[in-house]
């Protein structure tokens, strides 16, 4: 398992944990039932506080990526593609209102706003 720290982020080192090690078990980089490194060992590889790699992993546990064991360890969850993607709609509906309301606010039609959302979508992104 690879996680690189930006120091240049704007996101908090917790979420770049999160997010790099969420996308790993969806892209089945880590597999069901693969044991991650302990906190503190994570701590210690990247050279943070054992605090950062806690908050982490229980948000990944919070949101059903992993589970963890006590005296074991953490494993990656079992994963239900469908719900993974009910998720990911709504957090995509949420985004899509919130452009909505920024739209309406400076007077941007919806044929402009379908076509600019066209267009992002076809980039490479």
């Amino acid at each position: 398992m690879q996680i690189i720290i930006s120091n240049n982020s704007k996101e908090p080192i917790y979420e770049q944990i999160y997010s790099q090690i969420k996308k790993q078990i969806l892209t089945n980089e880590l597999q069901a039932g693969q044991s991650l490194p302990s906190m503190r060992q994570l701590a210690k590889d990247l050279d943070i506080s054992v605090i950062t790699t806690k908050r982490a992993y229980e948000e990944l546990e919070k949101n059903g990526f992993i589970y963890s064991v006590v005296g074991k360890g953490s494993f990656i969850s079992e994963q239900n593609n469908e719900m993974i993607r009910e998720r990911k709609l709504k957090v995509i509906e949420e985004q899509l209102i919130a452009a909505i309301q920024n739209s309406k606010e400076i007077g941007i039609e919806l044929a402009e706003l379908k076509e600019l959302l066209t267009m992002l979508y076809k980039e490479d992104v």
